[in-house]
């Protein structure tokens, strides 16, 4: 893929954003893309491809957000996050039949190399090839996975384990400091924290909402505001996600009470 970009555009900077998406899993794909993208210049492509679809009647398309980057990606859920929490300018379609690396128009397995880092190169090289591809449906047509938003009940939030912060196993929550603020939760208070899978409870037990991971010992459980200013629950030097046995996904049900 490297290779081909080069082809298109010798002087092009590219950098690895990540290879250890879960394979097919087009939410952590997604979210990955929300965590990241503002903290890139204006201009910067994105080439997104978890695509267990690849070969199929889905899409593959390339979208301006209304923070002025790129995202070449097939349409399944990957934008779901940027669509919601960026938004997104306008859409381009691709076409898989011409708008591709020459001469690889007979592999339809490998659509990362022969369709999107190829696009994206393109764009990157010149955002006039953006505008030269066609225009796709309205932005709300966009193919989005379900996100769940917290809710505050006036004693308890309700939220869902998002993701992990996947090298320590701390748990990223979808609740913002603001509702944590509305609940009159401040660093120093203690909090209980329950965890329910599918109704069934999997955790339950009061911590320190603090600044950080040192506000505890080595062994002990916090609460704190993670990098994208929103709840997250760790163990100091630990996995809270392996000791506990805690997954992701909007099954995976959290909320959070001042004590």
């Amino acid at each position: 893929m490297h290779g081909v970009a080069y082809m298109v555009a010798q002087d092009l900077t590219i950098n690895n954003l990540t290879h250890d998406i879960p394979p097919y899993d087009i939410n952590a794909a997604s979210y990955r893309l929300w965590q990241t993208i503002n903290y890139w210049p204006t201009g910067t492509v994105f080439v997104s491809v978890v695509d267990p679809g690849v070969g199929s009647s889905r899409q593959s398309i390339a979208v301006k957000t209304k923070s002025g980057h790129y995202v070449v990606t097939p349409d399944n859920g990957t934008l779901t996050h940027v669509k919601k929490f960026i938004g997104i300018e306008s859409t381009r379609i691709i076409d898989e039949a011409t708008n591709r690396l020459p001469h690889s128009e007979e592999s339809h397995t490998f659509h990362g190399r022969d369709v999107y880092v190829y696009n994206g190169a393109m764009i990157a090289n010149d955002s006039n090839y953006f505008d030269s591809l066609a225009v796709g449906d309205d932005v709300n047509e966009v193919i989005k996975l379900e996100v769940l938003d917290p809710v505050f009940d006036g004693e308890v939030i309700h939220g869902v384990i998002d993701i992990l912060d996947i090298r320590f196993g701390s748990l990223w929550t979808n609740i913002p400091s603001s509702l944590l603020k509305e609940a009159d939760i401040n660093t120093g208070d203690t909090i209980l924290v329950t965890i329910h899978h599918h109704d069934m409870k999997q955790y339950q037990n009061q911590m320190l909402f603090g600044h950080s991971f040192a506000d505890v010992k080595i062994g002990e459980t916090v609460g704190y505001v993670n990098s994208l200013i929103r709840l997250g629950i760790a163990i100091n030097q630990q996995s809270f996600s392996d000791t506990y046995k805690i997954g992701t996904g909007n099954e995976w049900k959290i909320s959070i009470k001042k004590v």
